[in-house]
């Protein structure tokens, strides 16, 4: 029996969490909405878009193990969306943590890009990646998918812009979902 929809699922969890900021000079939410408008100003899927949106939501899962957050959020997220959306949502979101320290293995000038709270969690998360996890990651099928998010999460943290409420991505939200 299906006990609550996903989307109501997901925006109780942005009501719960969404206004906790992990160092950021943005909330949650705030980041996330600032993505998925990144995303959808660039052209990008609507399953990017979303991505966009949900990319960060595996620092709502579980108990914060930092003051950024969630260290492992990018893999408890992915597996969390992988049980409510498809992949094309779900992966770039388990990819987007190792898509951050893929770009410092190619580009180290990247690094300084970086938010100092992305900066902390780079150190957390193991640092740029070896040539072997490079390597790994540009054989995963949703990599392309997850360097472009990476780009529109470094760009969601802009203090006091105005941007679409979280209520109008709820079209978008049920579009997408395939199971419970």
């Amino acid at each position: 029996m299906r006990v609550m929809h996903v989307t109501d699922e997901v925006l109780g969890l942005f009501a719960a969490a969404g206004g906790n900021n992990y160092a950021e000079q943005v909330s949650m939410e705030q980041h996330a909405l600032q993505a998925a408008a990144l995303a959808g100003a660039s052209g990008a899927s609507d399953a990017l878009v979303l991505a966009a949106l949900l990319h960060d939501v595996g620092h709502f899962l579980a108990e914060p193990d930092s003051e950024f957050g969630v260290t492992d959020h990018g893999t408890t997220g992915g597996a969390w969306l992988a049980e409510r959306f498809v992949a094309a949502v779900s992966e770039p979101v388990r990819l987007h943590v190792a898509a951050k320290r893929f770009r410092c293995f190619v580009d180290p000038a990247y690094e300084e890009q970086l938010s100092p709270a992305s900066v902390g969690t780079l150190r957390l998360q193991g640092g740029a990646m070896s040539a072997t996890e490079a390597e790994a990651f540009e054989a995963e099928a949703f990599a392309a998918d997850a360097l472009t998010l990476r780009s529109f999460d470094d760009g969601g943290k802009v203090a006091d812009l105005d941007i679409p409420a979280l209520d109008e991505w709820r079209p978008l939200l049920d579009s997408l979902e395939f199971r419970l």
